[in-house]
């Protein structure tokens, strides 16, 4: 199949960590047609969904892992799958493309995810739908109420709503002398909602990375490990990453969130999951493909590119 991906500049990956392009050797290695697309190249003409498209060949070469043919204007109905894989933050530019990628889907384009829910399932603001998986929480940008929050469960953590990577999230106690100057921040003036959750104890035993493939998990989970002196257990805020077995708690969330994200068209999905509780839904650019693959010895990829497969020959 000619497959495109949407993803930010390949040469400023991180060769080791990159989900995407495990994603796109599994593909070449099968035999498909692969073009490369960043955000900025998608464009709307009254005909239709078009790209500044290169065809591309990737490489498991540290030194090198990619080659690109001139860009060529391309008509998205050319394309037989769409894999959306550009990072966070969720602004305006990256629901401008979902819209783009949405009129190719009409057409017949498969694009992974559903663009309509890309828009629909903010990965935070997602997890709302299933309260009976989740610590207390509360979404709001009023002060007071959040103020209500951390004096009621003493411990808590905030988190704005578009970030990734584990930006800008504070811890913030009951007794801590600087909530106020945190929540002016953090909510702009009570302009921006944020997420606040009651901290979970259990981050120090990992935040968990559970990824679905069409509403099915992966055989195990990576927890990522923070940092001494770290709240946060992202990788790219210097967490290490262990292989886990999944719980049957675990196994309960994924069978709680599964059926839902198959009926959205959320074909790869990244659960997070601290103690017992799921803290958020990835659902734009899921990672740590490398990690299930050389902790876990389970190749995502593969699962993926089979069930892609499935798709356009159904």
């Amino acid at each position: 199949m000619n497959l495109g991906v949407v993803m930010d500049p390949i040469g400023s990956i991180n060769f080791k960590k990159d989900s995407s392009l495990s994603i796109l050797l599994e593909a070449q290695s099968r035999g498909h047609k692969l073009f490369y697309m960043e955000p900025t190249s998608l464009f709307l003409r009254e005909n239709g969904a078009y790209a500044l498209a290169q065809q591309i060949v990737v490489k498991d070469n540290p030194e090198m892992w990619y080659e690109l043919s001139e860009s060529i204007e391309t008509n998205l109905l050319d394309l037989d799958m769409i894999l959306m894989r550009q990072d966070p933050p969720f602004n305006s530019s990256y629901i401008y493309n979902t819209y783009i990628l949405e009129v190719a889907e009409k057409k017949g384009v498969k694009v992974i995810n559903k663009p309509s829910s890309l828009r629909d399932c903010n990965e935070k603001v997602f997890i709302t739908q299933f309260p009976q998986c989740c610590t207390s929480f509360l979404v709001s940008s009023n002060n007071v109420l959040l103020k209500e929050f951390i004096n009621a469960h003493l411990d808590t953590v905030i988190k704005p709503l578009d970030g990734m990577g584990g930006s800008s999230i504070f811890r913030v106690r009951k007794a801590d002398p600087n909530i106020s100057v945190i929540l002016e921040n953090v909510t702009e003036h009570s302009a921006t909602k944020v997420m606040i959750q009651k901290y979970i104890p259990e981050i120090t035993e990992g935040d968990k990375r559970i990824l679905l493939i069409n509403g099915d998990p992966m055989g195990a989970a990576i927890a990522r490990i923070p940092a001494p002196g770290e709240l946060r257990g992202n990788l790219a805020a210097g967490a290490t990453a262990v292989a886990k077995s999944l719980t049957p708690r675990d196994k309960w969330i994924c069978d709680q969130v599964g059926p839902i994200i198959r009926e959205l068209g959320l074909v790869l999905v990244g659960l997070d999951v601290i103690g017992e509780y799921l803290t958020e839904i990835n659902v734009t650019s899921p990672t740590c493909f490398q990690e299930y693959m050389n902790l876990c010895d389970i190749n995502v990829s593969t699962v993926l590119i089979d069930h892609l497969e499935g798709m356009i020959s159904a």
